[in-house]
């Protein structure tokens, strides 16, 4: 092993052996002041190995094979980011309470199998690790040990379990239809298209992976366990681990194979739950609520993206969705950090708070000259134009307008404290997220985008990233006036908030009747549909 390759596993063995410490009291307790260290060597591992031949480690440690690709990479490496950053925050937001040791190992725990989903090179390894962040985000998710984070908790779990279920057999059934029997991944992905098994192994995967992001109708849990957790457990949860169910999909969909039966239903779920996202995310007031719901807005654009590109056999998408995510985590982490520092506040200097927010928020909606536009340049030579073309048009301008409702959230949020301004322990990291979201994929662009047009920043490029967003304003113009009434609304945005109303409650009540279903009964459910796919199969 050259040095270099060695970063890799030094990526996971720091976080590792800060968890075996965990295991005595002492060191527990003085644990998150040094948590900001771990995520170090993954952020070097991020720079230095990509494309390197995959490492396969001794028998004694579990012969695990890691390897970094370019989507891996831009993950690894902005993941690395927001875990530094968030532990300097969570030092500082759990100082005074009394199970700092305890959110210390979960941490750890759910750290360890995020960056193992990046690096994992091999079937066996990949599902431990996506196991491992799945339990360390449980921990999280009931720190508080209230009856809502422990409700939220529940609900985490049964989604979970049947998402890593559908995850296992599906990858079962990959492996057996792989000739050689290996376990590399992509030995079991370039067999796939032969393979008798391709069909039901790749329903179950893209049904488990997609409720690790939040696919309608698996989104049921992300809601409550992202409001339920702290502002620095959401922001990693949200931002970072997330992202496992999005290098889940980029490496074991077989894009070089055109599977249009099976790329368009991953297509139309993801364009489904862009726009529920939306609508019921305008219906929430909690801030963290409605960051929640952009996470399943914003994921299923992701999902969209790799459903055309499995459709058509169009590998480059894998690049674009990488870019796209890696984007999103910084921002989706930025903003739930900034939720704690507006509680932590006072009302009169908020708006250094909030502004900085609404640009790293509308960077999302694809704001000229964020991380956002970039972002959607990347993907938009995927989508091209017409009916996919209307729909990228479309969900920019409902991101656009689910981002100024968070920040309207944001402004109307009652501080704990309405004197002295947050303390720098939670300002510094969020300032760093803040600039991360805007500087850093520009230095990741070369890799999404290999040859940039030459008009990136043309006159009607611009145009073309800045009416949808305005067009999403006037929609929240529009719903600000349905919901409160000041004054008489003119006739155009009375028209406005009458169709975005209408929209919303169409999907509003959706979401009671799946609200109804226990965890329970979705696990049957979602069983169920796993054994008709085998029946289905014939094998």
């Amino acid at each position: 092993m050259n040095g270099t390759a060695m970063l890799l596993p030094a990526a996971l063995a720091l976080p590792i052996g800060m968890l075996l410490i965990c295991f005595f009291s002492y060191a527990r307790r003085r644990m998150p002041p040094l948590l900001v260290l771990a995520p170090v060597p993954a952020l070097v591992a991020a720079l230095l190995t990509v494309g390197e031949a995959p490492l396969t480690m001794p028998e004694a440690l579990y012969r695990a094979t890691l390897a970094l690709d370019v989507p891996g990479a831009m993950l690894l490496g902005t993941a690395a980011i927001l875990w530094m950053a968030a532990a300097v925050y969570a030092a500082t937001y759990l100082r005074d309470e009394p199970n700092t040791g305890g959110f210390s190992a979960w941490w750890l725990t759910a750290m360890i199998g995020n960056f193992g989903v990046f690096m994992a090179a091999d079937i066996a390894s990949f599902y431990l690790f996506f196991a491992m962040g799945s339990i360390g985000a449980y921990g999280l998710i009931i720190h508080n040990m209230t009856s809502v984070s422990r409700r939220a908790g529940i609900v985490y779990v049964g989604f979970a379990l049947v998402g890593e279920a559908c995850v296992l057999m599906g990858l079962v059934l990959l492996v057996a239809g792989t000739p050689s029997s290996s376990l590399l991944i992509r030995d079991a992905v370039a067999a796939l298209p032969t393979s008798p098994w391709r069909d039901p192994a790749l329903v179950l995967l893209i049904m488990g992976l997609g409720q690790k992001i939040g696919l309608v109708p698996l989104y049921v849990w992300m809601p409550l366990a992202y409001t339920a957790a702290p502002a620095p457990a959401a922001a990693v949860l949200s931002g970072a681990a997330v992202k496992a169910g999005v290098i889940g999909l980029i490496r074991f969909l077989p894009f070089d194979t055109a599977l249009p039966g099976l790329g368009a239903a991953l297509a139309a779920a993801g364009i489904i739950s862009t726009f529920y996202g939306v609508a019921i995310g305008i219906n929430r007031s909690n801030p963290k609520t409605v960051l929640a719901y952009s996470s399943v807005s914003q994921m299923g654009v992701i999902a969209t993206l790799l459903g055309m590109g499995l459709a058509t056999a169009n590998a480059g998408v894998t690049l674009a969705a990488g870019f796209y995510a890696a984007h999103h985590l910084l921002v989706k982490g930025a903003l739930f950090l900034a939720t704690g520092i507006v509680l932590a506040t006072g009302s009169r200097s908020r708006w250094l708070i909030v502004v900085p927010a609404a640009i790293v928020a509308l960077g999302l909606a694809g704001l000229p000259f964020t991380g956002g536009y970039l972002a959607k340049a990347a993907v938009k030579p995927f989508i091209g134009e017409g009916a996919f073309g209307i729909f990228a048009a479309l969900s920019s301008a409902g991101t656009a307008l689910l981002m100024l409702y968070f920040i309207d959230c944001l402004m109307k949020a009652r501080p704990q404290n309405d004197g002295e301004p947050a303390p720098a322990g939670l300002t510094l990291p969020w300032l760093v997220m803040v600039f991360a979201a805007i500087v850093v994929p520009s230095a990741l662009l070369p890799s999404a985008i290999p040859s940039q047009p030459s008009d990136l920043f043309g006159a009607w490029n611009l145009w073309d990233a800045i009416w949808p967003i305005l067009t999403g304003g006037a929609c929240a113009i529009g719903w600000r006036y349905r919901r409160q009434e000041p004054h008489p609304p003119s006739e155009g945005t009375r028209l406005i908030a009458n169709a975005t109303h209408a929209c919303a409650s169409a999907f509003e009540r959706t979401e009671a009747i799946l609200r109804q279903w226990q965890s329970a009964g979705i696990s049957l459910l979602a069983i169920t549909v796993l054994l008709a796919v085998v029946v289905a199969s014939g094998r």
